[in-house]
């Protein structure tokens, strides 16, 4: 308490036994903090002083609370600060402060400055503490067992490395290449020292795969130079593992496996290359559905693109991730499928956003088959949406955003989370189809080996607000939209593609994918999905309230809003249009309580959702004021649902 500014604090304590069992009870009266009334800073380097002058990045408020935490933080961010700019002998130790408390009115008036030891001591001392260092050379080593103390005293010419200033000891027992060793190196040879440049180095080296442990420290080279020493001590270059898992869908049993395997550093850059091979088979009724499929990704540490310099690479820490995938699906009832994929992205991290840019992502789709009975009954009727079984290709290109500004070092702070993303389809293809001149068929749409490829426009934009009253409560808030346009070559967006609504993450009194899109009514017979419940317009409204109960269980309750729409009135999803005039009274409700087992690693959570408001129902009866089991759905998932 005292360390919270309330300095006259009064703290009691009862201790009841019961056998072998004591309860001790704390009866705490705070009595009036003491608080900052004025705060000044008095340095002799000037430029300590526009550092501590700098109001808007200062921890300290005037009327703030006399608060000792708060006080640390902020010799932590000068003497951080000023390390940037090259002064590498301070240290927050060389800060202190002076409180008056003798306004007798709980009012403290504080000054900061340098500590009394440092202000009397000799001339040469504080030369060396308002030093200004430089790299002059940084040194590289590779040994499975860490050796804080390695030097160039022990390295020959002959075994090391040397590029500009970077040097590679003992060069021909490393795993990991110079060049990526540098382009993951923010401290740089004749650049000025910066704790961030080192800050940054040990973010961007533990990150490599094939590094399991990284240290950094330094010796002095002569005036004002410093050496750097990098230690990395290597991870396990192969992973392997299997899964396997018991699925139910429709009422029907499966099993499924897969097996995976990574390897940390093909190349000897740090490249990992990713491996999957999976299979299932689910019981259906007297006859075996089959899916069997494999993925590979290669990831590259750095940014495969031409024409960028390397100082550009350095400082974005963008990754490459070239991706392939197939997947087989034989349902003997219905059709077989065949889906091939394959792309290119980058990812990085810059001005506080994580940024994904995938700059080609190709989805070829292809039915092979499809039984008689399944288009009669599903397709013709109208039952399912025929454009999803037709054979089509999609190349698009997507960016999407993340930011976050929640600080670990101030976890009980309100904070916000905001993710974006775009994406377009076809547009190259259709150009290229335009310029050549190529065919159209009956329908007006261009086609690449009789396949029709799609073209649409996508974006969605989701935010998120925490509002935290203390270490065991909040409240969590999100608003998310999305909206989707097809347009030139195609007429639907493809299914994988559009949105959906209800589930886990969504409006919980439905169950996933079985709300919207409008007021469009399920044709599907019963037990089996309704594929038509697709839109190309999003709206989640979502407000959840989060307590602590006791060892790993939290509750929550919670209230959904939201639906999803088409852009266009499809014969398939009567009702389903979006239009300004109606689609308020559209939005769907529900409510509900949940219950999550938080095990740190991961968070386990089911959650109850009830219906408030149905839109599919008729005026009488859309307000679930007495529900029915109709209209309510439990939901099993990993994490929290936003």
């Amino acid at each position: 308490m005292q360390n919270k500014g309330y300095l006259h604090a009064e703290v009691e304590s009862k201790v009841d036994t019961i056998k072998k069992k004591a309860t001790v009870v704390y009866t705490i009266t705070a009595n009036d903090p003491y608080r900052i009334q004025k705060y000044e800073s008095n340095m002799p380097h000037s430029a300590l002083q526009r550092i501590a002058d700098d109001t808007l990045r200062s921890n300290i408020r005037s009327n703030m609370l006399f608060d000792v935490d708060a006080l640390e933080q902020e010799r932590v961010r000068i003497a951080s600060r000023f390390r940037q700019f090259g002064y590498y002998n301070f240290s927050k130790e060389f800060l202190t402060y002076e409180a008056d408390s003798s306004l007798m009115s709980n009012k403290v008036d504080l000054k900061i400055g340098l500590h009394d030891d440092l202000k009397e001591a000799s001339s040469d001392i504080k030369d060396l503490i308002f030093k200004r260092y430089s790299i002059q050379n940084v040194y590289f080593k590779v040994n499975p067992e860490y050796d804080l103390g390695f030097d160039t005293e022990s390295a020959s010419a002959s075994d090391t490395l040397n590029y500009g200033g970077y040097k590679m000891l003992a060069a021909e027992e490393n795993f990991l290449r110079l060049k990526t060793l540098i382009r993951n190196t923010q401290i740089v040879p004749n650049s000025q020292y910066s704790d961030f440049s080192v800050e940054r180095t040990y973010s961007s080296l533990n990150s490599l795969p094939p590094v399991k442990y990284v240290n950094i420290n330094f010796k002095e080279a002569g005036d004002s130079l410093l050496n750097c020493y990098i230690h990395l001590v290597p991870s396990k270059v192969v992973a392997f593992s299997t899964e396997t898992e018991v699925t139910y869908t429709e009422g029907y049993w499966g099993l499924g496996a897969s097996i995976n395997t990574q390897h940390r550093n093909l190349f000897k850059g740090a490249e990992m290359l990713s491996l999957q091979g999976r299979m299932a088979i689910e019981k259906q009724e007297t006859l075996w559905a089959q899916e069997w499929g494999g993925q590979a990704s290669l990831l590259f540490p750095n940014f495969l693109i031409p024409f960028v310099p390397d100082h550009m690479k350095r400082r974005i820490r963008a990754k490459t991730e070239f991706t392939g995938s197939i997947n087989y699906q034989l349902r003997p009832q219905e059709y077989t499928l065949m889906n091939i994929g394959g792309g290119l992205k980058y990812l990085w991290n810059f001005r506080e956003f994580r940024h994904t840019l995938e700059l080609l992502d190709l989805s070829y789709v292809y039915f092979p088959n499809i039984t008689d009975y399944f288009k009669v009954t599903y397709l013709e009727s109208g039952i399912y949406n025929k454009y999803n079984y037709e054979n089509h290709l999609i190349m698009r290109i997507g960016y999407s955003a993340a930011r976050s500004n929640y600080n670990p070092s101030r976890p009980l702070r309100n904070y916000s989370t905001l993710r974006f993303s775009l994406e377009t389809a076809g547009n190259t293809l259709y150009g290229l189809a335009s310029l050549l001149k190529w065919n159209k068929d009956e329908d007006g749409a261009y086609k690449i080996s009789d396949i029709r490829f799609a073209q649409y426009a996508k974006g969605e934009i989701t935010l998120t607000h925490h509002q935290i009253f203390d270490q065991n409560n909040r409240f969590v808030y999100r608003a998310g939209l999305g909206v989707g346009l097809p347009y030139g070559n195609a007429d639907v967006i493809p299914y994988e593609r559009r949105f959906f609504s209800g589930g886990a993450n969504s409006v919980r009194g439905w169950s996933e994918s079985t709300l919207g899109p409008g007021i469009y009514q399920k044709q599907t017979v019963r037990g089996r999905r309704d594929y038509n419940q697709t839109g190309d317009v999003k709206l989640d409204l979502n407000m959840e309230y989060r307590s602590k109960l006791f060892w790993l269980l939290e509750g929550a309750l919670f209230f959904d809003a939201g639906n999803i729409w088409t852009i266009r009135d499809y014969e398939e999803q009567p009702g389903g249009k979006f239009k300004f005039d109606s689609f308020m009274g559209q939005i769907a409700f529900a409510y509900g309580l949940g219950l999550r087992a938080d095990f740190s690693f991961f968070i386990l959570r089911v959650d109850a959702g009830v219906k408030l408001y149905d839109p599919n129902l008729s005026r009488q009866e859309r307000w679930r004021v007495k529900p029915n089991s109709n209209d309510f759905a439990i939901h099993f998932a990993i994490g929290y649902p936003f």
